[in-house]
């Protein structure tokens, strides 16, 4: 059932970054800035990273460690955190009423994203020791 859901989020969040990208890319063109455009674009960079690693990583974990299951929280979480409160930023910035409480909230998802790597990299350590 873990595996499923990994695999249906990741795909989910691409989905939703290769629409994000679109809006940002044609609907933002002439209302954002140069600074908030390329703000927005690496909130979808980031989100179409961790999407494809959600889908890879549900191929292929077994899901009979915690550490995986602390991996794909990272991920999900991270993944969230960061490239959601970047949008909401930049849109409400462009309203002219920014949220500027969505601003630590940012780094946060960036310390998940960083987690879920580092774990990723003991678990691969993990199993040649």
């Amino acid at each position: 059932m873990l595996v499923l859901l990994t695999q249906f989020l990741g795909a989910l969040l691409g989905m939703l970054a290769i629409i994000f990208g679109a809006f940002g890319a044609h609907a933002l063109q002439k209302k954002a800035s140069a600074s908030q455009l390329a703000s927005f674009e690496t909130g979808v960079k980031y989100q179409m990273y961790h999407a494809i690693v959600l889908v890879v990583l549900g191929y292929n974990f077994s899901y009979n460690s915690p550490v995986e299951d602390y991996i794909i929280l990272c991920f999900l979480g991270g993944t969230f955190l960061f490239s959601f409160s970047i949008y909401g930023l930049v849109l409400s910035d462009i309203a002219g009423k920014k949220w500027r409480f969505l601003g630590p909230i940012t780094p946060i998802g960036g310390l998940l994203l960083s987690i879920g790597w580092a774990l990723l990299a003991y678990s691969f350590v993990a199993h040649i020791l």
